[in-house]
């Protein structure tokens, strides 16, 4: 069987426990694939693992702070162990800090950049020699529309999401003579656990938070999770076989244009 048509049967999910994460790990498991939840809050990657398990899924939860090497050397391992191979990679786990360049402080460039670049960096370290070596695998490394497009107040965050992306293109010219294809999805506004968190704590409630968003991009909505995690899906499998250092953009139109 050509490589591109192998089926891929193993993906290690980080920030799995809530939002697009966690949508992702139910999109793989419903394709029948063996899913490794990654998340730092225990409770949550463990409460999205045993749902997956209960739809009848193969799923295993590891507690992960991407921040780490080790640790994520530790999630690999874990996956190797249980499915022989690791075969994906979808680099999810991110965090917001909104504030102007002038505002930020020290210690908010290291988490962000902690996570958001370093962390999606450490994922990609552990899993590309198990994959250099079986000469396959596929990588999905979660950005944001901010990467291409500049948000006042989200300096730090906005640089953080572009720099995925020249680490997505560089890693997809130095391994894709080894069988690996790395890719990108840049998310628009999506209706995420996190935001509805916040916006809950201001008092809104998610019908209005909803109606706050209508008319977001060309198709006037935001995003529901499991729209991205669907691209991502797509990207990850071998339905994109020839696609290799390339970022999609999942944003209901907001990068192509305004209507009215």
């Amino acid at each position: 069987m050509p490589d591109h048509q192998r089926k891929l049967s193993s993906v290690i999910i980080t920030g799995a426990g809530s939002g697009i994460g966690r949508a992702c790990a139910s999109r793989f498991a419903q394709a029948g694939c063996g899913v490794l939840l990654c998340d730092i809050v225990e409770a949550d990657g463990q409460a999205s693992c045993d749902a997956i398990r209960a739809a009848g899924g193969d799923a295993a939860f590891q507690r992960v702070d991407v921040t780490d090497p080790a640790q994520c050397q530790v999630a690999c391992s874990q996956a190797q162990q249980r499915w022989g191979q690791v075969d994906m990679l979808v680099a999810n786990a991110g965090t917001q800090l909104g504030g102007s360049l002038l505002e930020a402080s020290e210690a908010d460039w290291d988490s962000i950049l902690g996570v958001n670049l370093k962390g999606v960096a450490h994922m990609c370290q552990a899993v590309l020699p198990v994959m250099i070596e079986r000469g396959h695998g596929s990588l999905v490394l979660v950005s944001s529309v901010n990467a291409l497009q500049g948000s006042p107040g989200m300096a730090i965050y906005d640089a953080s999401k572009s720099a995925v992306l020249g680490l997505m293109r560089s890693l997809a010219a130095e391994h894709g003579a080894q069988g690996i294809r790395v890719n990108a999805v840049c998310p628009g506004n999506t209706l995420t656990d996190f935001h509805l968190k916040r916006m809950a704590e201001q008092g809104v409630s998610e019908e209005q938070l909803r109606e706050m968003t209508r008319g977001y991009a060309l198709l006037g909505r935001a995003a529901e999770p499991l729209e991205i995690a669907n691209a991502i899906y797509f990207l990850a499998s071998e339905q994109a076989s020839f696609i290799t250092g390339h970022a999609l953009c999942v944003d209901g139109g907001f990068t192509a244009g305004r209507t009215g």
